[in-house]
């Protein structure tokens, strides 16, 4: 209800204007259905399988997976093989490289589906502890890594740059696209600039890269 002022009008209480929202609001909810009228909508498909084989550090792996599956994902919770890892996800940082049929990529970016009998190295078939592999043992060298955690990329992004500059694959910054590349700092910082270090042991990488291209190049 409303109360008079002094010269007659009449004037909207606070009390007043809370009773009057909530009876709106009361008669306002008369009469809806309990439910939607329209029908749920259906739930998530069934994702779909596949059937799979995957030749991973020279075994090979009979796998159903989802067809969303990448081949990360079938690296690390299918496999078990742990040593690529799950960085950025969106093929930035490189923490996720692996070699397939001796070229590197970004195993987060790519379906398993897409490697069926493909030849696959992650870093855990590089080396071994008896026997570390070239770059392994310059990265252990040269102190190529802090954390560590993007070590595993680093070291089959170098091993897959290094086949790449054998092979005649200009970068770049190389000047002469006809001869053979002039492996210098230059060349081995651009062609590894696909795999990121937030603990910048930069300088120490590419010293251990070098180490090795000096005696396979």
């Amino acid at each position: 209800m409303t109360d008079k002022t002094r010269d007659g009008a009449f004037a909207l209480t606070r009390r007043t204007l809370m009773e009057s929202c909530a009876v709106a609001a009361a008669a306002t909810g008369f009469g809806l259905p309990a439910k939607p009228a329209f029908a749920d909508a259906p739930g998530d498909p069934a994702p779909q399988m596949l059937s799979v084989r995957l030749a991973v550090n020279g075994t090979e792996h009979d796998l159903t997976l989802d067809t969303r599956t990448t081949l990360l994902d079938a690296l690390r919770e299918h496999l078990d093989l742990n040593g690529s890892k799950k960085g950025c996800d969106h093929g930035q940082c490189g923490a996720c490289t692996v070699l397939v049929d001796g070229r590197r990529i970004n195993s987060c970016l790519t379906l398993a589906a897409m490697h069926d009998g493909d030849a696959i190295t992650t870093i855990e078939g590089l080396g071994t502890e008896e026997q570390l592999h070239p770059i392994q043992a310059a990265f252990l060298q040269h102190d190529g890594f802090q954390c560590g955690y993007c070590t595993p990329g680093q070291i089959c992004s170098s091993v897959g740059m290094l086949a790449e500059v054998k092979a005649g694959w200009p970068s770049h910054v190389t000047e002469d696209l006809v001869g053979k590349a002039a492996f210098t700092d230059a060349e081995i910082r651009e062609r590894m600039s696909g795999n990121l270090c937030r603990c910048s042991a930069y300088p120490n990488i590419v010293a251990a890269i070098r180490d090795v291209a000096g005696t396979e190049l």
